[in-house]
């Protein structure tokens, strides 16, 4: 799937960052431009201290850390670097059930508070 093509209706991809990093605030205008190649796709940016009852148990050690999944299933829960094409890349690769494989419980349960609250 190359950019600006239709994504699957229910891709999400979440950056989990904080507030007082420096790293994820250069990052934050650039994920949100990224949301115009992928326009089916639904985007969230986490503050994990700010919400830390959704992120909790899960630890996000460095940043930015991304989640990509589709529907229910986490497909993709890593820090990246932070550069754009770093991450349409790895949107690029994990968008479709060709890349399934097994998250962890945690991050698993993540993407499902993650998708019942963009549902709400």
């Amino acid at each position: 799937m190359s950019p600006g093509t239709s994504s699957p209706p229910d891709l999400l991809i979440a950056c989990l960052c904080a507030q007082w990093c420096g790293t994820c605030n250069d990052y934050a205008p650039l994920f949100r431009q990224l949301q115009l190649d992928y326009p089916q796709a639904r985007f969230a940016w986490i503050d994990i201290e700010d919400e830390a009852d959704l992120v909790d148990p899960v630890e996000v050690e460095n940043f930015p850390t991304i989640l990509i999944a589709t529907g229910t299933t986490a497909r993709f829960f890593g820090t990246v670097t932070p550069h754009i094409e770093t991450l349409r890349r790895l949107i690029d690769s994990h968008a479709t059930e060709a890349s399934a494989r097994k998250a962890d419980a945690q991050v698993q349960a993540l993407t499902e508070r993650l998708c019942r609250r963009a549902a709400a």
